[in-house]
């Protein structure tokens, strides 16, 4: 992994569809963006352009989904585009939006995934810098959690457990690669029960969920017609949404996460956790970068393009 450089897509792309929690319509544009720039939210706001970094420190409080907010605007179902984005190691790129909520599609990554492939994976001329696990990390407890571990290289593990027929228990493996990603990961939808439909729409969540984006299980089977596109797709798409919450660190990390009946909540405060333990990483990249000390680029959170020397890890 060491020595690749960062990326960008090619050109600007776009995608138009329904919010899945709010049910407005919705019109996403994905576009190149320089080198140390990161993932940007950007929407247009009366006569200016308002902007958010893809964070964790601008995580904002959602039921079911993760919401990023700042400059007076709040973007909420991050996790599928920037799970397309971070899959298939994109760094830098805009995502123009005309609402508060991306667009559903499918329920996947798999139309986003499409949007990259079309518009082409630029590399650039800055090399990548990586965020390298040395000690363990956990949140949660024996039930429900999720860890972080060392390791040579990116990998995942996800295991949840429902009392259904068609989902039991499932465990899924990803080794981390853009190939692995768009054949096995990109395409899992989200998915619900139908006795939680009608508190989700209580709770003004769901409205814009169909099944033509969203797997529904009844008591015995399943509303949607055919089948699963996995057999363990509910797990697979667990794995999907970890890895779009994992791009709120806004760097790539060598190590192995462990997810147990985890979810978005989890997800985010494994992100913090491991901003909040500078002793537990260390950053490695190119040699002729100069070291930079980790508690400061905590405290600066902009930990995205100051690299330690190659030989200080890994």
């Amino acid at each position: 992994m060491l020595g690749q450089r960062q990326q960008t897509i090619g050109q600007s792309i776009s995608a138009s569809g329904v919010g899945l929690h709010s049910g407005s319509p919705s019109k996403v544009s994905l576009s190149p963006a320089p080198v140390d720039n990161g993932i940007v939210f950007r929407r247009k706001v009366n006569s200016h352009v308002e902007t958010c970094q893809a964070s964790i420190r601008n995580l904002r409080p959602m039921e079911l989904c993760t919401a990023v907010g700042s400059n007076g605007f709040q973007i909420q179902t991050t996790e599928h585009v920037l799970s397309a984005l971070w899959g298939f190691g994109i760094d830098n790129a805009f995502i123009d939006i005309d609402s508060e909520e991306v667009p559903a599609m499918d329920g996947s990554a798999a139309p986003f995934a499409k949007l990259i492939q079309l518009a082409g994976i630029l590399p650039q001329e800055r090399p990548r810098t990586y965020l390298k696990i040395l000690e363990p990390i956990h949140i949660g407890d024996d039930n429900r959690g999720i860890s972080i571990l060392p390791s040579p290289f990116p990998r995942i593990t996800y295991t949840i457990d429902y009392d259904h027929q068609l989902i039991q228990q499932q465990t899924y493996e990803h080794e981390w690669s853009t190939v692995e990603f768009e054949a096995n990961i990109a395409h899992a939808r989200t998915f619900a029960f139908s006795h939680e439909v009608e508190a989700l729409w209580d709770r003004g969540l769901g409205k814009g969920g169909s099944l033509d984006n969203t797997i529904v299980f009844t008591e015995t089977g399943m509303m949607n017609e055919g089948t699963l596109r996995f057999p363990d797709e509910c797990v697979r798409h667990k794995v999907l949404d970890l890895i779009g919450d994992l791009a709120l660190l806004s760097i790539h990390v060598i190590g192995h996460i462990i997810g147990k009946r985890s979810g978005h909540h989890l997800h985010t405060q494994l992100v913090q956790a491991i901003l909040d333990n500078p002793e537990a990483w260390t950053l490695v990249g190119p040699p002729e970068k100069h070291a930079t000390d980790l508690a400061d680029l905590v405290k600066q959170d902009s930990i995205h393009a100051m690299p330690l020397p190659a030989n200080s890890a890994f």
